[in-house]
């Protein structure tokens, strides 16, 4: 009895700690900014945030280049395998970057729907996570010029205000990485895409607040 109690002790001793050391789960969900370079690129802004964060951390990059959070969009992320993907993930911390995408005329003519897209989106990915996990809405950087089709006026206005609302109204955490690209034009050499130092720039901010 004794020496079953003690490989009792023991297995739950194992246990406890190899709950412990689980590291917490990151899901990454973006357009091309958030793919970066390609998802398994270490100069993309999550890998950054992953070499930042650690092992006590794994973060997954979900990134798809083009898409929009709008289901009526042209590229709708919805639609994509890494949508199924980042529910099998089962993260504890969902970050979501998307709306630049969306800023297109043939997107933004669905703006009214924009919100309500948004928090199903938020709402089926936590379906997934436990019922602590975080989610992140993220602010995304400035657009400081036409391009791509992408529209600053609705980029750094009327989207943005939105999404602080969206993240208000969801019960998310607001991350911002607008502000510490304003007035550096030199980390968006396309006017939308940041360079390498502009994607090391977001995953410290992201990192900085995933700690908090």
């Amino acid at each position: 009895m004794q020496k079953f109690n003690l490989l009792l002790v023991a297995f739950l001793g194992f246990a406890t700690v190899s709950l412990a050391q689980a590291p917490i789960k990151i899901a990454c969900v973006g357009n091309s900014i958030t793919q970066g370079p390609g998802r398994d690129n270490p100069d993309s802004w999550p890998l950054q945030m992953q070499t930042i964060l650690g092992d006590a951390y794994e973060v997954g990059n979900f990134g798809v280049s083009g898409r929009t959070l709008l289901r009526k969009g042209d590229n709708p992320y919805w639609i994509e395998p890494q949508f199924q993907q980042v529910k099998d993930f089962q993260a504890d911390i969902l970050i979501i970057m998307l709306g630049t995408n969306d800023s297109k005329p043939q997107n933004w003519q669905y703006a009214s729907e924009f919100r309500q897209d948004y928090l199903d989106m938020i709402y089926e990915f936590k379906k997934t996570m436990p019922v602590d996990g975080k989610v992140y809405v993220i602010l995304p950087v400035p657009v400081t010029r036409v391009n791509f089709g992408i529209t600053p006026d609705v980029m750094n206005n009327e989207q943005r205000l939105m999404l602080i609302d969206i993240a208000d109204e969801s019960g998310s955490e607001l991350v911002d990485l607008y502000t510490p690209f304003m007035g550096h034009e030199d980390l968006l050499p396309d006017g939308v895409h940041p360079n390498t130092e502009g994607l090391g720039i977001m995953a410290k901010v992201v990192a900085r607040a995933i700690r908090l």
